[in-house]
């Protein structure tokens, strides 16, 4: 199944290229701030399936294009983001600005990082680029792992019950010396959408395909097979320091090949199976601080 936000608040199910709307059948108040409707369809999930199925066959859906996607998850309790998960990557960094620094680390013995939950925007959200002169700012093309449910200390051999679902995900960086967190977190900095594809679409956790192209040209293109800390110990790494909780985001880190990108680009995202989604870069006004100025270049990851 395929379940969307659209509209600023409410909950559809995509079917055959149009969106039925069931958010009151998922029992959300579409005019709830915050905007947590999906969280709480995710938490009641098991209890709410069967119903919204059958407003899915039973119901007349719009056409895609005339409703607004949002965020899938607008507003989860957290977004975790494993760096240095792909060799190749990690190659190219080594052989960047950073001088090798980074080869030293990898997500296996680094560990996670959270981005924050505001630079969370939708497919119909351009990405706004800060103005910051004399920086380069890079796509990162990365799987979205849904989390389903409340769990601490999961087992990889639990971990398939955590995950209720995928989705496309773009993180977007500031190259640079700074905290990642910072250079990570501007609004518009997690495009993430089309959709949630649940997880029972998705056969084998080790063979979903992606790409990432900018006007056209593809950039990345890599596996889930080739991450170095796949999908059941992500989940167990970060389930270890922290509770998991339903909606949570769980970004998998970035193939070879980012780049940066310039107001104007557009910027699409294809992974087998999960969707495709298509933004927009926009120059912003905003977004320059004197911490930007002390180091131009550096570790660039």
């Amino acid at each position: 199944m395929k379940l969307v936000s659209f509209n600023h608040g409410h909950i559809g199910v995509v079917e055959a290229g149009r969106v039925v709307d069931v958010t009151e059948v998922a029992g959300i108040d579409p005019q709830a701030w915050p905007p947590v409707g999906m969280v709480r369809l995710i938490e009641g999930w098991p209890a709410r399936r069967a119903a919204l199925e059958a407003a899915a066959r039973g119901r007349e859906g719009r056409p895609l294009d005339e409703v607004r996607l949002d965020a899938p998850v607008q507003w989860p309790n957290k977004v975790i983001a494993f760096p240095a998960n792909y060799h190749a990557h990690i190659d190219e960094m080594k052989h960047g600005s950073n001088g090798g620094v980074v080869s030293k680390f990898q997500a296996s013995g680094q560990g996670f990082f959270l981005k924050a939950n505001s630079s969370l925007s939708g497919p119909a959200d351009p990405i706004v680029l800060p103005a910051l002169d004399g920086r380069e700012i890079h796509h990162e093309c990365e799987l979205g792992i849904i989390i389903g449910k409340r769990g601490r200390a999961v087992s990889r051999e639990q971990s398939r019950e955590y995950v209720f679902g995928f989705t496309c995900l773009i993180d977007m960086v500031v190259r640079g010396k700074e905290e990642r967190v910072m250079r990570k977190s501007y609004d518009t900095f997690c495009p993430t959408g089309p959709w949630i594809t649940t997880a029972d679409e998705i056969t084998n956790f080790d063979a979903i395909c992606m790409r990432l192209l900018v006007n056209g040209e593809e950039r990345q293109s890599a596996t889930t097979r080739d991450l170095i800390v796949d999908i059941p110990e992500m989940i167990a790494m970060s389930s270890a320091v922290m509770t998991l909780e339903p909606g949570d985001i769980i970004a998998t880190g970035t193939p070879a090949g980012v780049g940066p990108v310039r107001d104007g680009d557009v910027i699409e995202i294809v992974i087998d199976g999960v969707g495709v989604m298509s933004v927009q870069v926009v120059q912003g006004t905003v977004g320059g601080h004197a911490v930007w100025d002390a180091a131009k270049t550096g570790l660039a990851v």
